[in-house]
């Protein structure tokens, strides 16, 4: 067997069993009964696949996992179900990404998303911030990180049409910034945001519903805050004649993207009212159905110019075990966590660090600020929040509603998402605007991190305790 035919076979069985492990979460979350040792050991055989074709770095995490694994189990009897606790946290994020996948490899390939997009990069001066902040938000939810490639790129080609080189680099970080800051503002709502998902899941009672409407104001807090400080900050350059171009096509073009988000929020929470599923299980089974039909009216169109069995194969060889450095990264954070908390419990309490014992307006403003604190020292959102969220007081003994919690946790992982080096988001705006992904945490969005995390947390505390 040829070098290359073991990656491609190694490649093969990684997308079969993650579809196998999708499949098993959507059971699971509708109720089937299944044992739970099925799904974990799908995950391990995941991570087992991972190992083999990802970079040392990812490889790390795995170490770092099967070695917090054997601390636990030399102090804990109760081991073993703290590691398959772990291992559903992996099941549940790796289906998560899956089902999302498949509807990001559909969109990327339509010309009215691509035509929307340039829409949106082609905007006048005055109105380009907005409709770029606006772009990155919508275009999150069903691209994910898709929309800051998509858009990214886009932004890119138009800043290099400007001549001047000092107009152009203004023009480039200012375009991608309100990408960055619309898609963030998706994470503390979005049902399809793993900020949301993961938050959920972890804190006892939470619903999406209860906390949507929290997470939306601070979207508008994300967004708004974003738009303010650019518009009061806007870099003054030497005046000059320029031929303003008109951008191709109209507000029309974003119809396909608006039928999109409809046809999915419409399923997806009908399918949630009918069957009281939770929202995420809803998600995970509709997305892909919907992507299939997505991707069959692409082709019966004839707007490709491939087949559907080549796209099939593609993305089963190629397109979802491409993300496998990305899939192992979040597996294992959700399973670090997860087995990492117990072992920081007891640190915690014998520096008299008891959370209970603490005023629940510092939890609920120190969420806002630590998760972006431990994002500075290469701690991945999920891992800082499966790591912090066993460890916090029920939310019904702290007095508080489980969906203020839900929201202090998702605004702290977004501002750490726009500020932590380490994360996706700053990586391709880094990449696209030619400077580190900690000149774009911390010199590109360091006024903003400060100002917006004040009132976020401000924003936090008065839902938390605003008179029923």
């Amino acid at each position: 067997m040829t070098a290359t035919t073991w990656r491609a076979g190694t490649d093969l069985a990684t997308s079969c069993l993650l579809v196998l492990l999708t499949l098993l979460s959507v059971l699971r979350e509708w109720g089937a009964g299944l044992p739970d040792g099925l799904p974990a050991a799908a995950a391990a055989g995941v991570l087992a696949l991972l190992a083999l074709r990802v970079r040392r770095s990812r490889r790390a995490f795995i170490a770092a996992g099967i070695l917090l694994t054997a601390l636990l189990a030399l102090t804990s009897d109760g081991w073993q179900a703290v590691a398959l606790k772990g291992l559903l946290s992996a099941t549940f994020i790796g289906s998560f990404f899956t089902a999302l996948s498949t509807l990001r490899n559909v969109a990327e390939t339509s010309p009215g998303i691509a035509r929307a997009g340039g829409f949106l990069a082609g905007q006048p001066p005055g109105r380009r911030y907005a409709a770029l902040t606006l772009g990155g938000h919508l275009f999150a939810l069903p691209l994910n990180y898709g929309a800051i490639s998509l858009l990214g790129s886009l932004a890119s080609a138009s800043a290099r049409a400007e001549p001047d080189p000092l107009i152009r680099r203004h023009r480039l970080r200012r375009m991608l910034l309100a990408i960055q800051r619309g898609f963030i503002s998706s994470l503390p709502w979005s049902p399809l945001a793993f900020a949301m998902a993961i938050s959920t899941a972890l804190i006892p009672g939470a619903r999406w519903a209860d906390a949507a409407l929290p997470g939306a104001v601070s979207a508008l807090i994300l967004a708004g805050t974003g738009w303010a400080l650019d518009t009061i900050f806007k870099p003054r350059v030497p005046p000059r004649p320029a031929a303003r171009a008109t951008p191709a096509g109209s507000w029309a073009s974003l119809w396909p993207l608006a039928l999109l988000l409809v046809l999915l929020g419409g399923s997806v929470f009908a399918l949630h009212a009918a069957t009281g599923v939770r929202v995420v299980g809803t998600v995970m089974a509709i997305v892909p159905l919907l992507a299939l039909g997505w991707a069959l009216i692409q082709h019966a169109g004839g707007a490709l110019d491939f087949t559907l069995a080549k796209r099939l194969r593609d993305y089963f060889s190629t397109d979802l075990p491409g993300n496998r450095g990305e899939l192992t990264l979040l597996m294992m954070a959700g399973y670090i966590g997860t087995v990492g908390a117990p072992l920081l419990a007891p640190l915690m309490a014998g520096a008299g660090l008891d959370l209970a014992a603490w005023p629940v307006w510092l939890v609920l403003a120190g969420l806002v600020w630590v998760i972006p604190l431990l994002g500075q020292f290469g701690m991945n959102p999920i891992l800082a929040v499966t790591l912090i969220a066993p460890l916090l007081p029920d939310p019904v003994a702290m007095g508080i509603a489980p969906a203020a919690l839900v929201t202090a946790i998702t605004a702290g992982w977004a501002v750490s998402g726009i500020s932590s080096p380490f994360t996706a988001t700053t990586l391709l705006i880094g990449s696209f605007g030619n400077v580190s992904a900690l000149h774009v945490g911390l010199r590109w969005n360091g006024l903003y991190v400060l100002v917006v995390a004040a009132l976020l947390t401000i924003w936090v505390l008065a839902h938390a305790f605003w008179p029923a």
